[in-house]
């Protein structure tokens, strides 16, 4: 592991551009974190600006390695999928258009790539042995899995095909909230159905639940029926931040 002790995360998505200094050790932000809007049309030059903005309004980082995440499947810095932001991100190598606007070397990584990294080093999936699977319910599935400590990137899972559709068009919480569902009724009719499909093809030792609604994991975790463990995460909107920074230090 690098002896670095400090890293700054940038965490892009599709309505806020967010990032902070983390401390490496704890996994704790030494600053507020800035926020700034995601531009719209959310181009990538329009992005790599505010990521340089974000970088220039912590001087103190100079010199720390720089983790970016990108909401999409990223191979070698450069993205391969983008469903949030513009269609012109695909085939664009993100590492290198950031590296430019910040200055320095950047790390980029998928988003639920980077929160299960800060899951399995500081959070809920800390000490765990094995095969830990994240899931991140917002408005798709996003997904992320953890082996014996290293990433296996760019898991797809939120886009399996389960009963005829894809898994995040009936699991997600936004289907939850565009359908109108219960905690109860998405638990026991989606969720369940989701889980139990993943674990059999997985076989996770634990199940880590992250996204926005994992904030309210008492109502509707202890409806499912899973042969897994699973817990919501404890960095919840931090962890994409922390994860990015700590990517980056690592390589």
């Amino acid at each position: 592991m690098s002896q670095q002790t400090t890293g700054l995360g940038i965490d892009i998505g599709g309505s806020g551009i967010k990032g902070a200094p983390v401390d490496l050790g704890s996994g704790e932000f030494l600053r507020d974190r800035l926020k700034i809007l995601t531009p719209d049309p959310a181009k990538p030059a329009a992005v790599a600006e505010i990521v340089a903005e974000i970088a220039a309004h912590f001087p103190e980082t100079e010199g720390a390695p720089l983790g970016v995440t990108f909401p999409g499947v990223v191979q070698g810095g450069v993205v391969r999928t983008s469903a949030n932001l513009d269609k012109s991100w695909v085939d664009t190598d993100a590492r290198a258009l950031f590296a430019e606007a910040a200055g320095r070397p950047v790390r980029v990584l998928n988003d639920a790539d980077a929160a299960a990294l800060a899951e399995n080093r500081y959070g809920a999936a800390r000490n765990v042995d094995g095969t830990v699977l994240l899931t991140t319910l917002g408005t798709g599935i996003g997904t992320a899995l953890v082996v014996d400590g290293r990433l296996v990137p760019n898991t797809e899972f939120g886009h399996l095909e389960i009963d005829g559709h894809d898994a995040e068009s009936r699991a997600s919480s936004g289907a939850k909230e565009r359908e109108g569902l219960s905690y109860h009724d998405w638990a026991k009719h989606r969720l369940q159905r989701y889980y139990r499909t993943i674990e059999d093809l997985v076989w996770p030792d634990l199940i880590v639940v992250g996204g926005g609604v994992s904030r309210k994991a008492d109502k509707f975790l202890h409806h499912l029926h899973i042969r897994t463990p699973i817990v919501p995460a404890e960095l919840r909107n931090t962890a994409g931040i922390v994860g990015a920074a700590l990517s980056a230090a690592e390589v």
